[in-house]
């Protein structure tokens, strides 16, 4: 294998990472797909109490001002169930939404290496990350927005204005996308939220990785066995999980926001002007804080852990 040559010919990448040289084909990049969907859906549905408790602090403030106050009271108002709100188009949305992430990331970070050449792939990898988690990024928002929508909107209604049933809110969206703006109304402000996100999540994931192994795991990172290395993996994802958190939460915000009858037919911009540009950016922030943090940790702790089981080792090292 030359050395400006990371293909072999055989619509194959070879990571030169790894001690394995491991094969970057489609079956490769198929099994990204599916262990993206698995990392992103599972954990996006485990913490759907989390996620209905911190659009109701967004839009409502006043009421919800408190992580665990705002639990009790949507508790006592509607019930134990009323915190699983949302919980189907999380699932249908972040799934696909998970695969195309990491999947995708995989295999722009890969085209864009082969593109550059393997001297400039290496000298500019931060560059590398960055380009291909924006271009993820910006696709999988695409199959994400119409399930955000539907799930902003059943979590932040109040109680018994918006059906909380999967399909009849789907119908009710649709019927209504003159004022619900379904299915793609929210993808700017998706986009200002989960294009950061997901840059600062792969970029300092990878680069917090790759410091751990050169500074403190120094040995070859295949001596190490997988459970250390799943450990330096969720390290990483967490310290860049909190990094995303405050970076994607003015988008956030605004998708919250969005839903509100009182902002019905604004624009961006009038809806900063009335709440307040301080607000957007710090409302239910410690609670995205404690949400993502964990979040972003536990999803590349699970993606790992699947691409370990294939035989394609952990991601990111030296």
């Amino acid at each position: 294998m030359g050395k400006n040559n990371l293909s072999d010919g055989k619509n194959k990448y070879w990571n030169a990472r790894t001690a394995g040289l491991i094969p970057h084909n489609n079956i490769y990049y198929g099994k990204c797909l599916m262990g993206g969907a698995i990392a992103c859906g599972s954990t996006h549905l485990a913490i759907t109490p989390l996620d209905v408790t911190k659009c109701n602090m967004q839009v409502n403030p006043l009421k919800y001002a408190s992580l665990f106050g705002s639990l009790k009271t949507i508790t006592r108002e509607e019930g134990v169930r009323a915190i699983w709100k949302g919980w189907a188009p999380t699932l249908l949305g972040y799934s696909p939404q998970g695969a195309l992430k990491f999947g995708l990331y995989e295999i722009f970070k890969d085209a864009f290496s082969n593109l550059v050449g393997y001297d400039n792939a290496q000298k500019y990898r931060g560059l590398v990350w960055l380009s291909g988690a924006a271009a993820s990024e910006f696709c999988a928002c695409i199959a994400l927005c119409p399930m955000e929508m539907i799930k902003v909107k059943v979590q932040t209604s109040v109680p018994g204005t918006f059906p909380t049933s999967f399909i009849p809110a789907t119908v009710n969206m649709h019927t209504n996308r003159k004022v619900t703006r379904f299915p793609y109304g929210s993808i700017l402000p998706l986009w200002s939220r989960q294009v950061p996100y997901t840059v600062t999540k792969f970029y300092f994931f990878e680069k917090t990785v790759q410091m751990l192994y050169t500074h403190v795991f120094t040995e070859p990172k295949a001596s190490y066995s997988k459970s250390t290395q799943l450990g330096i993996t969720f390290t990483a994802g967490y310290l860049a999980g909190f990094l995303c958190a405050i970076v994607s939460h003015p988008g956030d915000s605004m998708i919250s926001l969005m839903t509100k009858p009182r902002h019905k037919g604004k624009s961006i911009t009038k809806i900063i002007q009335d709440v307040g540009l301080l607000n957007v950016c710090t409302r239910g922030l410690r609670t995205r804080i404690l949400m993502i943090g964990t979040l972003t940790a536990f999803q590349w702790w699970i993606y790992d852990t699947f691409k370990t089981a294939m035989g394609m080792g952990t991601t990111g090292g030296k």
